[in-house]
């Protein structure tokens, strides 16, 4: 793998690396080579010799909605880097343009083009300085910006499909591709790049002008119900289950006396019945054994089919 550390810089490629390290649910063996990513030309130059060589690999972002095997991952994990993070205005900066009691026009529209790689909940502090409205939903979900474009993350209200106007893909032979709104073709928890498993490298959002009070006002609201609701204070992959339509996942698996519900270290949440927390020591064996015991039960007690919605890297 000598020609790994000549495309990304022997500092950038970590061999034998556990993957626990990079994923919030603090599980996953080790990665036989983990590379940071800086630059588009090195992932088209890493994915052209990695094919060659028929070595396979898997692109990750902040590691939120991501189990590992406990064996590991055979192969490469590219993960986009620091550069692959940040933002800019497609036009004249705004400033923050709306002080306390000044009047403020809510039907502008600002345009930010951001990088696949930058946390969601940072570019929500940023945009909140900038006194820009609409991202408040998704500055609480602990992903990056290409995460949630590829899955069209979303909660309470608002999904990324919302506020998308454009989306730069890669395919897996380094083609770049520009995708509208329409084109990235959206449902729930789903887009045309997770169809095709095309990259996300950046979107361009449309944010409303207003007030940085009010922002940072809803930006708080939503962080105390996460911090009531949910179990923030354990690892965990957020959702565990897609919602059913017509249901919620949580009420379903609480229906049904899973509450609390633990096979090894890894445990139905008591706080929210929706998330599949790790109490110290689960292993990956131990969240998958208890999601498909989960997703049993509640099939026989309701009729229902849950869908995971944690993504499964490794050999399961």
């Amino acid at each position: 793998m000598d020609r790994l550390a000549e495309i990304f810089g022997k500092e950038n490629v970590l061999k034998d690396e556990p993957m626990s390290r990079h994923t919030t649910f603090r599980i996953g063996g080790a990665a036989d080579f983990f590379v940071k990513v800086q630059t588009i030309s090195q992932l088209q130059e890493a994915m052209r010799y990695l094919k060659k060589e028929q070595i396979p690999f898997y692109i990750v972002g902040n590691g939120s909605n991501l189990l590992v095997r406990d064996e590991g991952v055979r192969g490469v994990v590219l993960q986009l880097g620091e550069r692959f993070s940040g933002y800019e205005f497609l036009h004249e900066t705004p400033g923050s343009v709306a002080q306390s009691g000044t009047a403020v026009d809510k039907n502008q529209i600002v345009m930010v083009r951001a990088k696949a790689g930058s946390l969601l909940g940072r570019l929500g502090k940023e945009f909140a300085e900038y006194s820009l409205s609409g991202f408040e939903f998704a500055s609480g979900i602990p992903g990056t910006l290409g995460g949630a474009v590829y899955m069209n993350a979303g909660a309470y209200g608002g999904e990324i499909k919302d506020i998308l106007v454009r989306a730069t893909l890669m395919d897996m032979d380094g083609s770049l591709f520009e995708f509208t709104n329409q084109q990235m073709q959206f449902g729930y928890r789903k887009s045309i790049a997770a169809e095709k498993n095309y990259i996300v490298l950046e979107a361009d959002l449309a944010l409303h002008v207003s007030s940085k009070e009010e922002v940072l006002a809803k930006m708080a609201e939503l962080s105390a119900q996460r911090r009531l609701k949910q179990p923030l204070e354990y690892p965990s992959a957020g959702s565990t289950f897609k919602r059913p339509k017509g249901y919620f996942a949580g009420k379903l698996i609480m229906d049904a006396g899973l509450r609390g519900f633990q096979v090894g270290g890894a445990q139905v949440s008591e706080k929210h019945c929706g998330f599949v927390i790790n109490t110290g020591d689960a292993t990956a064996e131990d969240v998958t054994e208890l999601i498909r015991q989960v997703a049993e039960r509640v099939k026989a007690q309701s009729g229902v089919t849950l869908e995971p919605e944690v993504k499964l890297l490794g050999e399961f």
